[in-house]
């Protein structure tokens, strides 16, 4: 469908928002944080941050939700949640580049997030680079 990994985020994200606009707040959410749900597929899932860098909805880990992730650091020390909250307030959408762990492979790799603002949330989505 997509000649770089990246754009698969950036898709994910517009699909979560037109997702929320259909319907609501709430029920997207939980919806989002639902790791058996249709916003996760393989690595590719949705997260969603509020403006203070609250974590409201992760695909992956619903123990996130609730959880200040503004200060949540990556490998090399780089606060990229907090990057995102930032650049989502000044540009409304964008993307951040960082380091994660990636659980299958036992070993951190490079990620790219791909972030939107839509009223009070901050959705995104990010993709593992596997080159090395």
């Amino acid at each position: 469908m997509y000649e770089r990994p990246e754009e698969y985020a950036k898709y994910w994200v517009e699909q979560a928002i037109d997702f929320y606009r259909l319907v609501g707040k709430d029920v997207a959410l939980a919806e989002f944080s639902n790791s058996n749900g249709m916003f996760v597929q393989g690595d590719l899932y949705v997260f969603v941050l509020s403006p203070a860098g609250i974590m409201l909805a992760h695909g992956v880990n619903d123990k996130f939700v609730g959880l200040d992730f503004l200060g949540v650091k990556d490998s090399d020390g780089k606060t990229f949640n907090k990057e995102i909250v930032e650049d989502a307030k000044a540009k409304g959408s964008g993307w951040v580049k960082y380091k994660w762990y990636h659980p299958r492979r036992n070993k951190i790799l490079p990620k790219l997030a791909y972030f939107q603002s839509e009223n009070d949330l901050i959705f995104c989505s990010a993709v593992y680079s596997y080159e090395e």
